[in-house]
């Protein structure tokens, strides 16, 4: 039997119990969004990008399978080639395809499912450039991911992961894409409290912007333009940061998240310094304050 004979059913918005809705542009602005759903997971295009803006999965702790890499990265079919940034972008460079979608994040199930879920992750629009160095701050990153779906698996516990990039209007341009310079993922579950079950909800950031000041920059962006190079990426940073922040900075409808943020941040902390103030910087799995994630 074909398993694409039936439809994925894609992300789940019912399945933490309550409501957590797929993220919308603020203000209705949808039209430049195409909902990709495959297993387990959506993906939201935005064609204009041809990047996506948002992806969301569920990951269900008590059935996760642990299955090798499968795929090869490849065009998603329901798209328009244009529409996706392909192998074009990633070719001849040490940009890395990075996955929005963990590819283990949606992979559990019965088997056959697992495996579709798993070869699902690797069609083009749930990939982003990333910086390929990989420096201690990655580490931080991919080691912040590992925590979620260890956390899901030890404590067989449901959660939902939204992730996606800024798409700035000054990212720099490369091969005729734009290429973001931050990152986001927020982590949804529900949290157990004397009275039953309530929403909660943790954010992080992902920062290559480069270090250089402006003069370096454009120098380093010129050279970079005549070899046919990725312009500068800085080493990664990774911020813990307000949820409510994730949706300034995408323009994204984040739903019921900002609210069930249990993050602290003081009365007035942006005052002074502006939003970022707020942020926390990670140099460590330790820096993660104790009782933030849904941990066993």
């Amino acid at each position: 039997m074909d398993p694409r004979a039936t439809p994925p059913a894609g992300y789940d918005p019912l399945f933490l119990g309550t409501s957590v809705p797929l993220p919308r542009r603020r203000g209705g602005g949808a039209t430049d969004l195409v909902e990709l759903p495959s297993t387990h997971f959506t993906v939201l295009l935005d064609r204009g990008r041809r990047l996506a803006a948002a992806t969301a999965v569920v990951v269900d702790g008590a059935r996760l399978r642990d299955l090798p890499r499968s795929g090869d990265w490849r065009p998603d079919p329901r798209v328009a080639q244009q529409d996706q940034a392909g192998e074009e972008l990633y070719a001849r460079n040490d940009l890395d395809r990075g996955h929005l979608v963990r590819r283990l994040d949606p992979v559990w199930g019965e088997p056959e499912e697992a495996a579709r879920a798993e070869a699902d992750t690797f069609t083009y629009p749930n990939a982003a450039p990333q910086a390929s160095a990989f420096n201690q701050s990655k580490e931080l990153w991919l080691g912040l991911e590992d925590h979620v779906l260890q956390a899901a698996e030890a404590g067989r516990r449901r959660l939902a992961v939204l992730t996606g990039p800024v798409l700035a209007d000054d990212d720099p341009l490369y091969r005729g894409v734009q290429l973001p310079r931050l990152f986001w993922k927020v982590v949804a579950w529900a949290a157990p409290t004397p009275e039953g079950e309530r929403l909660a909800a943790v954010a992080h950031v992902l920062d290559q912007t480069p270090q250089l000041g402006s003069v370096d920059l454009q120098a380093a962006s010129a050279r970079a333009a005549l070899a046919d190079e990725p312009p500068p990426l800085g080493p990664f940073r990774t911020f813990a940061v307000p949820v409510a922040d994730v949706a300034d900075l995408t323009g994204l409808d984040l739903g019921p998240l900002a609210g069930a943020d249990v993050l602290v941040v003081p009365a007035g902390a942006a005052d002074a310094g502006g939003a970022r103030s707020r942020w926390r910087e990670l140099r460590s799995l330790a820096d993660v304050a104790v009782g933030r994630w849904p941990v066993p």
